[in-house]
């Protein structure tokens, strides 16, 4: 049993309408760099490399294959192996930014192959802890929606079968306190709802806003300062009782060790691709575990919720489907706001050949 292969595609998903983020920042696209690694079992694994707006993908795809000629040949069950040797291979490159993203896309690809050689989910192969995962819609409560557009995008994620849902914050105070009551009447007191400041804050100006939203019962505060900040997080998370949310930022296990020392966050939220790949977000996960810290993910539910399901300490499956149009099989619900674990092999969910042709791009 071997490797054979290594190809990629490359798709752009248009955002209809474009998502704006407060200032100059439009995200019109999500950029993704397919990978498929192929056995001589005729079985293929894959994964993903994203990216905004379609910005770098030559870069990330000549990135992505230049880690073929440590697969060809391997045995597609030590991709331990495969990571060892590549991480060796990427000293020089240093193990953050396109190097670990690129990584990940290419470990993702592995542990979907090994999985379906198996026969088994990749949950059932690291010994699943559940069969569901509350899951937070993240998808719909953006700035550049008025207090009304919230209040009816907020109702209606409710009808479809959320039980959490997560706003974005303007950095404003008078604004933001005012827009998340609007949500917070308009979904009622049982549904769980988060606020994501994106980074824009100060720490006084976090603070304050912070004691502010306290009487909307959020379930969690998330990045209300530069994600490079720990000391400051860590300032807020100490002052408020609101929990504070970080993590999506910051490249593999190594980084929220670091995070976890200074006591930056309530809630851990590894990123998949950040972290290097499924690995290292396991290893962030156990880490956190012992720091007795909840973790949730940032995107990628497809992949994510595998992870999840065989980690202890889980608290939210986060649903942001910038991927999901390039599958074939959608995160399901089961009625109560949770996230159905597949049972089918791999990751559970496989690229779509007919969407790949429609969004492909030279």
């Amino acid at each position: 049993m071997k490797i054979t292969r290594l190809r990629t595609a490359l798709v752009q998903i248009p955002f209809d309408p474009p998502i704006g983020l407060g200032g100059p920042a439009v995200l019109r696209a999500s950029g993704l760099v397919l990978v498929f690694v192929e056995s001589d079992q005729g079985v293929t694994g894959e994964g993903l490399v994203f990216t905004f707006n379609g910005q770098r993908m030559a870069v990330l795809d000549a990135m992505v294959k230049s880690f073929e000629p440590l697969l060809a040949g391997l045995d597609p069950q030590h991709s331990g192996t495969f990571m060892m040797r590549a991480w060796s291979d990427l000293r020089t490159y240093g193990s953050s930014g396109i190097a670990a993203l690129c990584l990940a896309g290419v470990e993702c690809a592995l542990w979907d192959l090994r999985a379906k050689l198996l026969g088994v989910n990749v949950a059932r192969m690291l010994g699943a802890c559940r069969t569901v995962i509350p899951a937070y819609q993240s998808s719909e409560l953006w700035v550049s929606l008025s207090r009304d557009e919230l209040q009816r995008s907020a109702a209606e994620q409710v009808s479809a079968g959320y039980r959490a849902m997560k706003m974005r914050l303007i950095g404003d105070i008078p604004q933001d306190v005012a827009r998340v009551r609007a949500v917070r009447e308009a979904i009622g007191p049982d549904i769980l709802l988060m606020a994501d400041a994106n980074q824009k804050l100060t720490v006084p100006l976090a603070l304050r806003l912070g004691r502010m939203l306290e009487e909307f019962n959020l379930t969690w505060f998330e990045e209300p300062v530069p994600a490079h900040d720990h000391a400051g997080e860590a300032q807020i998370a100490a002052a408020l009782d609101t929990p504070i949310a970080s993590g999506e930022s910051v490249y593999t296990s190594r980084g929220a060790f670091e995070m976890l020392q200074q006591r930056s966050c309530d809630v851990l939220m590894p990123d998949l691709l950040r972290m290097g790949g499924p690995s290292e977000f396991i290893k962030a996960a156990h880490l956190a575990e012992a720091f007795n810290i909840p973790v949730s993910n940032h995107t990628y539910p497809e992949m994510s919720i595998g992870l999840l399901a065989a980690i202890p300490n889980v608290n939210f499956l986060e649903c942001m489907p910038w991927v999901s149009a390039v599958y074939q099989q959608r995160v399901e619900l089961d009625g109560q706001g949770r996230a159905v674990v597949s049972a089918r092999p791999g990751w559970g969910f496989d690229f779509d050949p007919a969407a790949i042709k429609r969004y492909s791009v030279a």
